[in-house]
């Protein structure tokens, strides 16, 4: 057997604590998370090279990496017997691969929660949306995932991480990073406070609304939907760490932040950030073409709206990660927090702009 060594963690050493047939081959790091450790492997099967995600999960974020495998087993085998009789039920869904013992994930010696899951192949991710097709097809991805999971049964989900998008504590954190303004950095983000402040009076509207409790994604970025090589279809919904009870809204508003704009979410040049209003329509199209019958009127009328208090949410949690230091996000610049957080902000700006016309359209649609 021969594989890379020069990884952060040893994959080969960790396959063998999986049930997996073959013989390890190789293995290198993948996806362009902020949180998990992703390891692409490559198995000899028989003559056959087969793929499998490895990934660390970062327990200093997700505290109980036990109860979070048990959603995340409880909620694949939900939507794997959902979509059984679909084409490609396979590729629909993530399969995990039990440890040696049975269970979801095994701990290494030092500590680390390792889970596998089957690589989806003949698809693959894009950080950045490259047309409204591509938007429409997610949006009816996570549109149908939340579909899926309406009938969820007894007992509730684990929170993985409490008060997720709870945006009044998320701007609390940040009121209290710049008070203690730990690493001297306040002075630096002196305008992205500023506007943060500014702001303080929208973060309790969804709350406030008293929405239903779904089953939520809570992370619906557009790299966590896998599109079809061939067809373009929305196939499969990833990384899935934060399924837990939450609000419909919390998962489109995600949708609206990661999707709308051509920018990467760490863009420098803000003149790019901007929101594009044939994508906004697409996503809304796309998420209706899966969720009719599904969401409340309450819901609907809140749509455009949850695009621009989630965007803002997540400024306020890259603005307090970097005054409190980088603890929680993967940094790979200087000042790479502050560059996340000036693009939520800039996007909120034009959602803003266009706020109007783009609740017009949701009445209309």
């Amino acid at each position: 057997m021969r594989g890379r060594m020069n990884l952060k963690h040893n994959v080969r050493a960790v396959a063998q604590e999986f049930q997996i047939y073959g013989d390890f081959l190789s293995a290198g790091p993948c996806c362009s998370g902020h949180i998990n450790d992703t390891y692409c492997a490559v198995f000899d099967q028989g003559g056959t090279r087969v793929r499998y995600i490895f990934q660390r999960i970062n327990h200093n974020i997700f505290k109980n990496p036990r109860a979070l495998m048990e959603n995340i087993q409880r909620v694949t085998t939900h939507l794997g017997a959902k979509v059984l009789d679909e084409p490609d039920a396979s590729r629909r869904v993530l399969t995990l691969i039990p440890a040696c013992d049975g269970k979801a994930c095994y701990r290494d010696e030092q500590g680390n929660y390792w889970r596998v899951y089957v690589y989806i192949e003949r698809a693959r991710t894009f950080d950045v949306v490259e047309s409204p097709r591509q938007a429409f097809e997610a949006a009816k991805a996570f549109g149908s995932f939340q579909k899926l999971l309406a009938d969820w049964p007894a007992p509730r989900l684990h929170d993985t991480i409490p008060d997720f998008h709870n945006t009044p504590k998320r701007f609390a954190q940040l009121e209290k990073a710049i008070e203690a303004d730990i690493v001297n950095k306040a002075q630096i983000a002196k305008a992205e406070i500023t506007f943060a402040l500014n702001h303080k009076a929208i973060t309790g509207a969804l709350l406030d609304a008293k929405l239903p409790e779904r089953v939520t994604h809570n992370d619906t970025k557009f790299n966590n939907v896998m599109l079809d090589d061939t067809t373009g279809e929305g196939i499969c919904v990833i990384d899935l760490d934060t399924v837990m009870p939450g609000l419909a809204l919390y998962d489109f508003g995600d949708m609206v932040r990661t999707t709308t704009s051509p920018a990467k979410e760490d863009e420098r040049d803000l003149s790019r950030v901007t929101l594009q209003f044939p994508l906004f329509e697409a996503l809304v199209r796309g998420y209706f073409a899966s969720v009719s019958g599904f969401l409340m009127r309450a819901e609907k009328r809140l749509l455009a709206f949850s695009g621009k208090l989630i965007t803002f949410e997540i400024g306020l949690r890259f603005l307090a990660d970097f005054l409190a230091g980088d603890t929680y996000f993967k940094v790979h610049r200087k000042h790479h927090n502050l560059d996340r957080c000036r693009t939520q902000f800039k996007l909120v700006e034009s959602i803003e702009q266009q706020e109007e016309r783009m609740t017009k359209l949701v009445e209309t649609l």
